[in-house]
């Protein structure tokens, strides 16, 4: 029986052989004491490729996030998000658990603008409200479909935030594909930021790690967070080698998980069970909506699992395919002919 073609996540990527050979071969030394070659080369790679002063390594992107609340904010502090931001809906309740703080969710589909921005912000000097003390913006937006946040905007949102003495996180987990998606470079993309996020273990597809860059002092102080949280490590070395190779050999191919991507919403849309609009799939993410008389998402899913295609659903009607470097064009191709035929 043929492996399923599994569109579940990016995250679901196995390290190459080339990759798994870099591992092998990765000097190390006990990160802690600042020993560890690899990584150390790792954290100086990215401070350069998202131009700020300093970077660190932690094990996962959602500790990445909260990292980057405990340092930015304080408990009873307000975040402002993006709607259906994955700070607030794929961490378990940690902003609130970790770092004591409550998001508002403002804007549609991924995006919001600086004035919206503006008008969530609690107004200063009322003690019934919380102060409003950061920003996050997830760049790509996950929920969204994968939409690249248009710069123009996030500099005229990180301007007003700094106007006001309010930080700014990048969510930068997926910010590779929205560099390789907008031409611009990911230090760019990061510039207007007090700290940035980003993984490797999605369509760079390594397995594991994401970082965090920011200036030496956020960086210092992260570093004290990330032991709290139970993410220091020692050899470290086995997970930033597989980070640098893919740094390397992974980056450009993006282009290639957007292509597929496209080739699938572009099936997809065709069906009259589909609400998919095509403007939003910019990168390798496709989330369609299933309309009346079509099967629910958790039907679709299940038959497509029994038709070997694997999917995730989002909400009742909503179903999220994701493209990756363990997915070729071919059975990207299969997956849209048995989920047209499945659709009717």
């Amino acid at each position: 029986m043929d492996a399923p073609i599994d569109l579940r996540s990016d995250t679901v990527t196995r390290p190459t052989a080339a990759m798994r050979a870099a591992i092998a071969a990765a000097p190390v030394g006990d990160d802690q004491y600042g020993e560890d070659p690899t990584t150390n080369e790792l954290q100086s790679r990215c401070t350069a490729l998202l131009g700020h002063e300093a970077a660190l390594w932690l094990p996962s992107g959602t500790m990445a996030n909260q990292v980057a609340l405990r340092v930015l904010t304080r408990p009873g502090d307000e975040v402002i998000t993006s709607r259906e931001a994955h700070a607030g809906w794929h961490e378990a309740g940690a902003s609130a658990a970790n770092a004591g703080v409550q998001l508002v969710e403002v804007g549609r589909g991924g995006l919001f603008g600086a004035d919206e921005f503006v008008a969530a912000i609690k107004p200063r000097g009322l003690p019934v409200f919380p102060p409003t003390t950061l920003v996050e913006i997830e760049n790509t937006h996950n929920r969204g479909g994968g939409v690249v946040f248009a710069q123009a905007e996030v500099e005229r949102i990180c301007t007003a935030a700094h106007e006001r003495g309010i930080a700014c996180y990048l969510d930068g987990a997926r910010l590779w594909n929205a560099a390789v998606a907008s031409g611009r470079s990911e230090a760019e993309l990061a510039a207007p930021f007090d700290l940035v996020g980003v993984s490797f273990s999605k369509g760079l597809g390594a397995p594991g790690g994401s970082l965090l860059a920011g200036s030496r002092a956020l960086i210092q102080a992260a570093e004290r967070q990330r032991r709290m949280l139970g993410g220091a490590m020692r050899q470290n070395g086995l997970f930033a080698a597989a980070a640098l190779h893919a740094l390397d050999h992974h980056r450009e191919r993006l282009a290639e998980d957007h292509r597929h991507a496209r080739v699938l919403a572009e099936a997809l849309a065709a069906s009259p069970a589909v609400e998919l609009d095509l403007a939003t799939v910019q990168t390798n993410i496709v989330v369609f909506r299933l309309a009346s008389g079509a099967p629910d998402a958790a039907t679709l899913v299940a038959r497509a699992r029994e038709r070997g295609v694997l999917l995730n659903a989002f909400a009742a009607r909503t179903v999220r395919a994701v493209t990756h470097l363990d997915v070729s064009g071919a059975q990207v191709e299969r997956a849209a002919a048995i989920l047209s035929e499945l659709l009717g």
